[in-house]
């Protein structure tokens, strides 16, 4: 009877230790994800309408997960979000990425670390103002919108093409024109010309909506100036890819099937960017952006080392990665980036 009385007692702590085990290798259940308002954000938007992550999830085991979407624009605002711990994975421009993985080397709690790249396309820097055809046009009476000042991506490429039309050294000379506006607002502002907005640097499908009005023009193309690289990323908190390895394994492959869904079905895909973003466009015209030879949706990054090297320089980051790949995920590290 002793015996057996053991025997359960030892039955007993294997099975409350193996529970314990699986309990402390808990993979999260609720996933906190953000994408912005334009064709950048594409697929996340189609992973959420999807729910590809949710399937994703499901079939490497980690059961029902529950997905938190959010809706941020500007590095400034998603920055502060991650690091308030209000945000698990999201995506962002690429300076701003950049940004908090410099700010946050050596501080565990704050390292964040590339999933992939999200997109690809032209930034169109777009006017109300007849009098300006080039950026040495512009006057202290005009006033530019970007989602966020300094970090945001529009700011960061607005400077470096300044540099390349003014020289290195007066990459900031634009900068007190600029003002924090989200995409959708500073649409309004530009087209109405009753404001102060004079200028709006932006991505598709607000480019496109604007040069809709005969008084707007086209200025800058940021393909002629840094040619076609990586401008949004998807990133998390390292802290958060190390405790949740399969999530994260599972968020990667949903956006590939994102990005296939995207390439196979660009009109699927400009009715599930007119659902989800509840911008009023029509399906074909969001179908002419996607067919766009600058708009492209791949995960490996191409071309950050070129917002890294101005980005040194300028002195808006103190910690500079050797190569590319040391601020991204080890299973992306192995491609041919830069």
């Amino acid at each position: 009877m002793k015996r057996r009385a053991f025997s359960k007692l030892v039955v007993a702590g294997t099975l409350a230790l193996s529970t314990f085990m699986n309990v402390a290798h808990a993979e999260a259940s609720t996933v906190r994800i953000s994408h912005g308002y334009g064709i950048l954000y594409l697929p996340l938007m189609v992973m959420r309408d999807q729910q590809l992550l949710e399937k994703q999830a499901k079939k490497m085991g980690l059961g029902d997960i529950k997905i938190n979407w959010l809706t941020l624009d500007g590095g400034n605002v998603i920055n502060d979000a991650m690091l308030a711990g209000n945000l698990d994975i999201a995506g962002t421009g690429a300076p701003g990425f950049i940004t908090l993985w410099s700010k946050a080397q050596g501080i565990p709690r704050s390292e964040v670390i590339g999933l992939g790249a999200l997109s690809t396309s032209s930034l169109w820097l777009n006017t109300n103002n007849p009098n300006i055809k080039s950026l040495k046009d512009f006057t202290p009476k005009d006033k530019i919108a970007i989602p966020g000042i300094k970090t945001s991506l529009s700011a960061v490429v607005l400077q470096m093409a300044v540099a390349k039309t003014f020289g290195a050294e007066n990459y900031a000379k634009l900068d007190p024109l600029t003002v924090s506006l989200g995409h959708p607002e500073a649409v309004g502002s530009l087209m109405s010309g009753k404001t102060e907005i004079t200028a709006h640097f932006t991505s598709p499908p607000f480019s496109y909506q604007e040069l809709k009005n005969p008084k707007i023009t086209r200025v800058l193309n940021s393909s002629d100036v840094l040619g076609n690289i990586t401008l949004d990323v998807v990133f998390a908190l390292k802290q958060f890819t190390e405790n949740n390895p399969k999530l994260v394994q599972a968020f990667m492959a949903a956006q590939e099937e994102a990005n296939t869904y995207i390439e196979k079905d660009r009109h699927g895909a400009a009715e599930t960017f007119i659902r989800v973003s509840k911008i009023k466009l029509t399906v074909d015209e969001v179908e002419k952006m996607l067919a766009d030879p600058d708009v492209q949706f791949h995960t490996t990054p191409n071309g950050l080392m070129q917002y890294v090297m101005f980005m040194d320089k300028a002195g808006t980051i103190k910690t500079r990665p050797a190569k590319w790949s040391d601020m991204f995920v080890p299973s992306v590290r192995g491609r041919q980036g830069s």
